[in-house]
């Protein structure tokens, strides 16, 4: 149940001799600088472009898995940076790639294509290109920016060291004399098991007591984040740092601001259920850490191979041969790497490179959430190889905007068996129901809820407002007001939460995109149950990998996001469930 990274390479003397091999292809690319006018130049130039893309994304690959399973080893940390300082030398090698090509304009560049076969892949990405033009500076002007390109990066890096590779377990004794170890990895777990409400704070407060203690490094860090996507939008000439990330992938901003209206305006069923929690728990107070308790009786832990075959049971109700084969294929011994381990990195994901089979990461820790986090990465997998297989490697890589939909599909379909597949229990039932809940919640309402923080964080650098822990937990605080009902102030360290979640450092504007996904997914997963034949749509959207606008390609599979009606699916269907539950409450 570990990686076996030998499919990537051998050894560490294959991967750092295929190092100095892509060294020397990316100072090749340079060569090429002022002859895209000639159309066998321009066809040798995306050859070698091609070859060094994929080396490229297999050295990356091997790197930032190996640190992964162990952040604390400094050699493979060591390695990383070696692949940022490589990718940010190919970055600036082919700066004068796009400004090139815009001088050359579009009809010469798509007469290029249409006269070699294998050029022909490049359509989309040319098309991509030249949407952008307006934003793309002159060649001087690129090459300067992708020598900021790695220092720009760093707020992850150092995000990444002080969350993780600075942060170790704690043991703590609960009221039973009990002694336990807390991680990041596993306190949701024990935060679903501990029965008594002051040891569930005792969790809390040992998983935060990091972020409360290095709060003022925490907010530098993530100031440097927001001054760099602030002087790249500057410099690229946005309007503001939303247009800046929403532009190159043609996303209307109307998709993003019914997302965040549909949300905020619909957040009387999340307090209906925290209510009818509060009530079924018995508690005084319903903190945000409570959400992780039962409703229900439950012990149920499940082994890895468990898991495994109720995501493959579930997937064949559809009786999709060729869906099935892909989903076998996403969780092959070798490709997914389960236990938690000290130094590894926490949470879960499915990594792909271009030509390559995907890997997974996972913590598993046998809870039912654990055997959906299966289910979910093994979606992003499937995404992945059915895109390597029907696209070729310029349009393989798939937008983060379409990512999640393949993951959530799969939850709701997972869901669907438990729901069906059941002895018809109460506790049963109530548990499934909260777990379908819960997923709304998750993925719908609290990634729209960081994705408005984000908004508001950003338009604060944008006006040259001060960033400081104060003015970042004061966002949260009100969104977390307005969301849930709940004063996080009086949860030791929760107004924090903002430096725990990694995706603000590493990834701006990413957040959303669970929400959109979700709400798409969703949509595509009601209509194959209403007509199995829309499964078709389904397929189509996750083989089409990146061949277009991702608005667009969602649209094409019958999801149309700039109408309301694709993200009030989503509240409908909490209010269902939610009267479901009540019922099974009351049963």
């Amino acid at each position: 149940m570990k990686w076996n990274l030998e499919t990537l390479y051998a050894d560490l003397e294959s991967w750092q001799e295929d190092y100095e091999q892509c060294r020397k292809d990316i100072e090749r690319l340079r060569e090429y600088e002022g002859t895209l006018h000639e159309f066998d130049a321009f066809r040798r130039y995306f050859e070698l472009h091609r070859k060094t893309s994929i080396r490229l994304n297999r050295l990356f690959q091997y790197a930032h898995l190996k640190s992964d399973l162990d952040k604390k080893n400094v050699e493979n940390a060591a390695r990383v940076q070696k692949m940022q300082h490589l990718i940010s030398e190919y970055s600036q090698a082919t700066a004068f790639e796009s400004p090139e090509l815009l001088k050359l304009g579009e009809e010469t560049v798509f007469s290029f294509l249409k006269q070699d076969e294998q050029l022909k892949e490049y359509t989309f990405p040319m098309k991509k290109l030249f949407h952008q033009s307006q934003h793309i500076l002159d060649e001087k002007s690129e090459r300067l920016l992708t020598h900021y390109q790695q220092l720009a990066s760093q707020g992850s890096e150092l995000h990444g060291a002080l969350s993780v590779a600075d942060n170790a377990s704690e043991e703590i004794t609960l009221k039973s004399g009990e002694t336990i170890t807390v991680t990041s990895g596993n306190f949701r777990s024990h935060l679903a098991d501990l029965q008594d409400p002051d040891d569930r704070e005792q969790v809390f407060r040992t998983i935060y007591r990091h972020y409360d203690g290095h709060k003022h490094t925490f907010a530098q860090i993530y100031n440097t984040v927001l001054e760099a996507d602030k002087a790249l939008m500057q410099a690229r000439g946005y309007d503001s740092t939303l247009e800046a990330f929403l532009h190159k992938n043609a996303i209307d901003p109307v998709v993003f601001k019914n997302l965040i209206e549909v949300a905020q305006d619909s957040v009387k069923p999340i307090k209906r259920y925290y209510q009818l929690r509060k009530e079924a728990l018995g508690l005084e107070k319903h903190r945000t850490f409570d959400r992780f308790l039962p409703l229900a009786e439950g012990t149920s832990k499940f082994e890895y191979e468990e898991a495994k075959t109720l995501f493959y049971n579930a997937v064949d109700t559809l009786g999709d041969e060729e869906f099935g084969e892909k989903a076998r294929d996403a969780l092959k011994e070798g490709f997914v790497d389960v236990f938690e381990q000290d130094g590894k990195q926490t949470g879960a994901y499915s990594s792909s490179a271009l030509d390559e089979h995907p890997f997974i990461l996972l913590n598993f820790d046998r809870t039912l959430g654990d055997v959906f986090t299966v289910a979910h990465e093994a979606g992003h997998s499937m995404h992945s190889l059915f895109s390597m297989e029907h696209q070729p490697v310029p349009t393989q890589n798939y937008t983060i905007f379409v990512a999640e939909v393949a993951s959530t599909f799969n939850e709701h379909l997972l869901l669907d068996y438990f729901i069906e597949n059941n002895k018809g229990s109460r506790e049963d039932r109530i548990q499934l129901l909260q777990q379908s809940i819960d997923d709304i919640l998750a993925t719908f309402y609290r990634q729209t809820l960081f994705a408005a923080y984000e908004r508001e964080a950003h338009r604060l650098k944008e006006q040259g407002e001060p960033i400081t822990y104060e003015t970042l937990s004061k966002i949260m605080v009100d969104l977390y007001q307005h969301f849930y009902d709940i004063d996080i102030t009086e949860e030791p360290g929760k107004q924090y939460v903002w430096a725990y979640i990694p995706h603000f450092f590493f990834a701006p504007y990413y957040v959303y995109q669970y929400a959109t996904s979700f709400a798409a997914s969703l949509k595509l997963y009601d209509r194959v149950k209403n007509d199995p034949s829309a499964l078709r749509d389904h397929l189509g959207l996750l083989k089409s990998g990146g061949d277009d606008f991702p608005v667009e390609q969602l649209r094409r599979a019958g999801v149309d996001l700039t109408e309301r009606e694709a993200f009030e699916g989503v509240v409908s269907r909490l209010k269902e469930l939610i009267d479901e539950l009540e019922v099974a409450l009351q049963g």
